[in-house]
């Protein structure tokens, strides 16, 4: 946080900076006013709710993890090894900033703030939905090639036959998995059942059900 730096940036910064400390539900007004060094009243010309304020600092967060996924994507991929950077970013990031996966997905906490975070997940959904088709389509391709399916359509027309998955189901579905492996790296729990679980290795097999 910088002293001279504008109201808004200062109050999410102060957010940002408090949250790993105390956690989404402790994350009050108060604390982070005093933090940024202003009066209480002050959020109010920008945020006229704490609800506001906290989804300006869930903003914060989706943009951090926006720039993980670029940062490990530098280079020209295929579809299935940028789809697993991707993958293993997202469960590094809920490790690292646990707090601050946790608000970013408290929509009890963030709905109705007004901040329009719909606009930043929804291309961020629909970018790794893509990357799920592709690389799905890929494997497809591969095991025509390979002989080891008599017949290998794509997964997005035998849906509505009741068949395999669609392309956006598959996608929800790996995101789940993986959210699920991001959320129990947050919150410790595979330590406790699993103390030398590897989650990259985790994150591999989803994509392998998944993708398959």
């Amino acid at each position: 946080m910088v002293a001279n730096e504008p109201l808004r940036e200062r109050l999410v910064g102060a957010g940002v900076d408090l949250l790993e400390e105390v956690g989404a539900a402790q994350l009050g007004l108060r604390a982070i006013t005093r933090a940024a060094g202003v009066s209480h009243g002050a959020p109010r010309r920008h945020f006229p709710t704490h609800r506001a304020l906290l989804a300006a600092i869930a903003a914060r967060g989706f943009a951090d993890l926006i720039d993980r996924f670029a940062a490990a994507d530098p280079t020209p991929a295929t579809a299935r090894e940028r789809l697993a950077r991707m993958s293993v970013e997202y469960v590094e990031f809920a490790g690292e900033r646990p707090e601050m996966f946790t608000l970013m997905f408290r929509h009890d906490l963030l709905e109705g703030s007004g901040e329009n975070l719909r606009a930043t997940t929804l291309p961020l959904f629909e970018r790794f939905a893509a990357l799920v088709d592709e690389a799905a389509e890929s494997a497809c391709e591969s095991r025509r090639r390979e002989a080891a399916e008599s017949a290998c359509e794509p997964r997005r027309r035998e849906a509505a036959h009741g068949g395999a998955v669609s392309a956006a189901e598959r996608a929800i579905a790996l995101w789940t998995n993986l959210h699920g492996i991001a959320a129990l790296r947050a919150n410790r729990s595979l330590r406790l059942v699993g103390p030398a679980t590897d989650t990259r290795a985790l994150v591999d097999r989803a994509l392998e059900l998944h993708l398959a």
